[in-house]
Formats: structure tokens, C-alpha cells, sequence
């Protein structure tokens, strides 16, 4: 039982709350600094988020075998197109390993339009940003820094989520 109420007490100290009225969000109770940042789009070319400094960005961490995130996969394109949140930069990331090919048809079969291919480079992100699972969604402020992260698949269009993103935009 003191095990359970220790880990309770420092896994607590980790995100300070959760958006009072949307699931699966967590805000880190101190920003979180990583170094190097770095993953390759469908070219294989390297991108760098340091290059990405000013604006607010969301890495989303997904794979074609995962069920959600082929369900949240549409809301994200659409997320993307908010006029409300112009300096926001979505990257969505593929860690499933799964081929360019196989990557673009996911994105055909859900009619995304909006936003590009990404893939994890050799050096895994989600070991980096010690990912659980995915989906997760990583969101990192103006500065670089690590502000919250979504913990499962959630609607990006939903308005209480885009009103609160608004608010580091």
C-alpha cells in the first residue's frame, strides 16, 4: 500500500492537472526542455524543430494499425486549419514503422488533405518523450518547450480543446 501511495504522489507531481472538462490532456507541472528534436518527412529528409522556434507546435505520435488514430486522424486535418490558431504547426509523426507508401494510403482512405507525412527517425522519439502508447500528441510552446500532452485519442475540433490551445497560440 506505501508503494501504491508513493507512486501515486510522484506520478502526480509529473503533470500538475488535467483540463478540467476534456479527457486525456495533461499540462506538465513544470515545462519540459528536450534536446534535438529531430524526425524525417516522406523524402527522408531530416526536420529539425529548432527551425520551428515561435510557433506553437503538436507532434502527434500515430501508425496505420492503430485503431484511434485513424479515428482522431480527420479532426487533426481539420485542426490544421483553424484561423484561430495560425502560429500552430502540427507534425504528424508516424512510429508504427510502417512504409511510405502504406502511410499515404492511410491518409488517402481518411481524406486528409492538410497536413504532411512525418516519420520517426532512427533515434526513436517515443523513447525520447518516453511515449506509453499512441496516440499521444506532444505540445510544445513558442519556446521549445514541452507545455502538455494528450494522452489518447481526443477530437481536435472539439471547441472547449481549441479555446484552451488558444490560449499559448
Amino acid at each position: 500500500m506505501k508503494f501504491l501511495i508513493i507512486f501515486i504522489f510522484l506520478f502526480s507531481n509529473v503533470f500538475a492537472s488535467e483540463v478540467t472538462n476534456l479527457k486525456n490532456i495533461v499540462i506538465n507541472k513544470e515545462l519540459k526542455k528536450y534536446d534535438l528534436i529531430t524526425f524525417l518527412d516522406i523524402k527522408n529528409n531530416q526536420i529539425d524543430l529548432n527551425d520551428y522556434k515561435g510557433n506553437l507546435i503538436l507532434l502527434n505520435f500515430w501508425a496505420t494499425w492503430c485503431a484511434p488514430c485513424k479515428e482522431e486522424m480527420p479532426s487533426l486535418d481539420e485542426l490544421s486549419r483553424n484561423k484561430d490558431l495560425n502560429n500552430l504547426i502540427i507534425f504528424p509523426i508516424n512510429v508504427g514503422k510502417d512504409s511510405a507508401e502504406k502511410s499515404s494510403q492511410f491518409f488517402e482512405n481518411l481524406k486528409i488533405k492538410n497536413l504532411n507525412l512525418y516519420f520517426d527517425a532512427p533515434i526513436t522519439l517515443a523513447k525520447k518523450f518516453q511515449l506509453r502508447g499512441i496516440p499521444t500528441s506532444i505540445l510544445l510552446d513558442k519556446n521549445g518547450y514541452e507545455f502538455a500532452r494528450i494522452i489518447g485519442s481526443i477530437d481536435f475540433e472539439d471547441k472547449d480543446f481549441i479555446k484552451w490551445l488558444s490560449n499559448y497560440n
